[in-house]
């Protein structure tokens, strides 16, 4: 009974890419940031060789790594969590999603508007722990909705659970995901629940994403139309707007997600699982915390052996991210445009250098190739 486990670290790029300056990101990387803090520890993580991919010379790697590597090179336009997912699972986007750095057309606020019955507050890319306390005693005397985007293709929608219970804020979300199609196909609308006081408010665990329906196949719906299992753990299923699931867990957090995945390691079934680890990205990356970074990095490390022990014989455990998001390039909060690695181990897996691959497609090719399946898309293999 064949296993793949499939492992994003969200936003754990290795450095720039040939093409980073485009996207005013020259001289990020992820990596080498949070390699220079004293909460750095990954030996593992080393041991399977992440210091010895192309481009990496942080750290020193390792004479004999026990995993087959790579370093990915994204081939797709963009550096956000939609587009790296999608390429992940075969799909190459030569077109970014539309972004909003002046805000959203007043056609599609008045749409949404009439849609929800409420007024829109904000209307430009915000911090979203900033924006709730800068509107939140406005939200609540007048209800309005904060509406804000960032650099990323999103539109956020933030509201107080007294005032707009959770459950309503959804709705709200799928009004706006009906209306933001075509040239205004954002690739997420966010529900951002919060509480508080007196501009003292906080974010709720309540977070959902409503994602544009990938355009074309995946490895997800190869997979799932081959009678395979397609487990998402975290927001794999949002980013793919369920498409290809087969069954899903959402996690609020990297400690949920390991354990969550540490049970579906003790489960049967055959197919793969796909986790997306949120918080390197959610809650260090974007804050330019460093420390903070590092020591999701060193929890995850310390957390891998408990993973790879209960590996059975047929099983291969990947590891991956989606894009950067360097904790150290202060000039920025926002996602950046590197390289990602690639980690490929099992006991029926040879340990090698593939080099540098060119597009992030081949991590679906290759799990796709695992169970005999020709890939819909342009990817290959790295078995």
């Amino acid at each position: 009974m064949k296993r793949v486990f499939l492992i994003v670290l969200d936003s754990f790029g290795i450095g720039e890419m040939e093409d980073a300056e485009a996207y005013g990101d020259k001289g990020t990387n992820t990596l080498r940031s949070v390699s220079s803090s004293p909460q750095f520890d990954m030996p593992h993580m080393k041991a399977l060789g992440l210091f010895n991919i192309d481009g990496v010379t942080c750290r020193e790697g390792v004479e004999a790594h026990t995993a087959r590597i790579a370093r990915m090179k994204e081939a797709s336009c963009g550096k956000d969590t939609t587009i790296g997912h999608w390429e992940i699972a075969g799909i190459c986007s030569k077109h970014p999603l539309p972004t909003y750095p002046d805000g959203f057309p007043q056609e599609v606020l008045e749409q949404f508007s009439r849609a929800t019955g409420r007024g829109i507050l904000c209307n430009k890319p915000y911090s979203g722990t900033e924006v709730i306390n800068r509107y939140g005693d406005e939200h609540r005397r007048t209800g309005d909705l904060i509406v804000y985007t960032s650099a990323d293709s999103v539109f956020q929608i933030a509201a107080h659970e007294e005032v707009v219970p959770v459950e309503t804020l959804y709705e709200y979300c799928r009004m706006a995901r009906k209306i933001l199609q075509g040239r205004h196909g954002v690739g997420r609308v966010i529900a951002r629940p919060f509480i508080g006081a007196d501009g003292h408010y906080t974010r709720t665990s309540g977070r959902h994403d409503f994602s544009l329906e990938p355009p074309s196949v995946t490895m997800l719906d190869q997979l799932k139309a081959a009678g395979k299992d397609v487990i998402s753990v975290g927001k794999i299923k949002d980013i793919f707007a369920g498409k290809g699931i087969t069954d899903f867990v959402y996690t609020k957090g990297n400690e949920e997600g390991i354990e969550r995945t540490l049970e579906y390691l003790d489960r049967d079934f055959e197919g793969l699982c796909f986790v997306n680890l949120v918080d390197f990205d959610m809650l260090y990356g974007h804050r330019n915390d460093i420390d903070g970074y590092a020591s999701a990095l060193a929890y995850f490390d310390r957390r891998l052996p408990e993973m790879t022990e209960k590996l059975k014989e047929d099983d291969i455990l990947m590891i991956t991210a989606d894009h950067g998001c360097d904790p150290g390039y202060t000039s920025s909060t926002d996602h950046s445009r590197e390289h990602t690695p690639f980690i490929m181990y099992g006991s029926k897996v040879a340990p090698g250098n593939l080099g540098t691959r060119d597009t992030f497609a081949d991590i679906g090719a290759t799990v796709l190739d695992y169970f005999g399946i020709i890939p819909d898309f342009a990817g290959k293999s790295m078995l």
